[in-house]
C-alpha cells in the first residue's frame, strides 16, 4: 500500500470525490481521501491522502487555507456563486471605492459566526443541506465559529455600467470549515448590496501552495513510467508542528503494544509528540501530566 500524501491540482469542472475516485485509478488502491471539499467551480490546491496519510487529515486541514478569487456586486443567487439563479438584483449603487473595500474586507477578519449555503454538503439530520434546497424544503442550518486571519483586496476593481456590476479581486487566509461564497455574500450584505462569489481559486492548504500541486495527467504519466513517488509527501509534512522523539527497539515495541511511555524515558514534556521508527512516523502521544506518562493519541503504523 502507498501512503502519504499528493498536492493535487483540481481542475475547474470536477467534484472533489472525483478526484479521489480518480487517483484509486492511479494508485490502484482504496484508501484514498482528500483534505477539505473544493466545490466543482473552484480550482486549486487539494492534498490527497493515500493509505496511513489518511490518518493526518485532520492535520493537514487545521493548517488553514488561502485563496484568491472575485466578488460581484449588483445580484445575488440561491447557490452565492454563478451556477445559482439570480434571486436579487440591485444595479443602480453607486460603486465603492478602494477605501470603503478595505474597511469591509477588513470587517471579517477575526472571528465570526457563519451560517453555511444552503447548497453545500453540511448534514442536517442525516441529510445534507443542497438535497434539501434541491426539493425545495428549508430547514435550521447550524452556526458555525470561523476565523479569518486576512482578507484583502488585490488590483484595481472592475465596474461594467452596461451591466451595473462591480466585480471585487481578493485575497483570504481562513480556518477549516470557512465558506468563502458566504463571506462574498456577506460582504456585500454590510454595504446593503446583493453580491455573490464570482471566481475561486483555492492557492494554499495543508502546507501546500498552488506552484507544489500536480495535474491529474501528471500522475497518470508519472504512475505508468514507474515514477509516482517523486509527487507523494511524507505524512511528516502534516506533523512537522509537533515535536519529534526517535524510539529504541524496546520502547517501539511497546508502542505497538499500546503501552503508556514514562516522559523521563523519552526526555521531553511536550503536550504532543509524534513518536518515530526507522525513520518513520509511527504514532502521535499526548501527555498526561498527572501521570507524568504519554499515552496513544492516533496511531500511524504499527509495521
Amino acid at each position: 500500500m502507498i501512503n502519504g500524501i499528493i498536492p493535487l491540482y483540481k481542475p475547474l469542472g470536477l467534484t472533489s470525490f472525483g478526484c479521489v475516485s480518480k487517483i484509486r485509478g492511479i494508485v490502484h488502491q482504496k484508501k484514498v481521501g482528500h483534505s477539505g471539499t473544493l466545490d466543482p467551480n473552484v480550482d486549486g490546491v487539494l492534498p490527497i491522502c493515500l493509505g496511513n496519510g489518511t490518518k493526518v487529515v485532520d492535520y493537514l486541514m487545521a493548517t488553514g487555507k488561502t485563496y484568491r478569487g472575485a466578488i460581484t456586486l449588483g445580484f445575488a443567487t440561491t447557490t452565492e456563486d454563478l451556477d445559482g439563479e439570480i434571486v436579487a438584483e440591485q444595479h443602480d449603487f453607486k460603486p465603492l471605492t478602494d477605501a470603503q473595500i478595505k474597511t469591509g474586507l477588513t470587517h471579517f477578519i477575526g472571528s465570526h459566526i457563519q451560517t453555511p449555503p444552503m447548497y453545500s454538503a453540511v448534514k442536517v439530520n442525516g441529510r445534507r443541506l443542497y438535497d434539501y434546497a434541491r426539493h425545495g424544503e428549508t430547514v435550521k442550518r447550524p452556526q458555525r465559529t470561523i476565523r479569518v486571519t486576512d482578507f484583502y483586496q488585490i488590483g484595481d476593481s472592475i465596474v461594467d455600467w452596461n451591466a451595473g456590476t462591480q466585480t471585487i479581486f481578493f485575497e483570504v487566509d481562513c480556518g477549516k470549515g470557512t465558506y468563502v461564497r458566504t463571506l462574498a455574500v456577506d460582504f456585500g450584505r454590510y454595504f446593503g448590496l446583493p453580491a455573490v462569489m464570482s471566481q475561486l481559486t483555492r492557492i494554499a492548504s495543508g502546507g501546500f501552495d498552488i506552484q507544489q500541486t500536480v495535474a491529474l495527467e501528471t500522475l497518470e504519466d508519472a504512475q505508468q513510467a514507474g515514477q509516482l513517488d517523486q509527487f507523494i509527501y511524507p505524512i511528516d509534512h502534516a506533523l512537522h508542528a509537533f515535536a519529534h522523539v526517535d524510539l529504541t527497539a524496546e520502547q517501539w515495541m511497546q508502542v505497538q503494544h499500546g503501552s503508556f511511555l514514562p516522559a523521563s524515558d523519552l526526555q521531553t514534556t511536550e503536550a504532543e509528540i509524534v513518536l518515530r521508527y526507522n525513520s518513520s512516523d509511527k504514532a502521535l502521544y499526548y501527555y498526561d501530566e498527572s501521570h507524568q506518562r504519554y499515552k496513544p493519541q492516533k496511531m500511524f503504523s504499527l509495521e
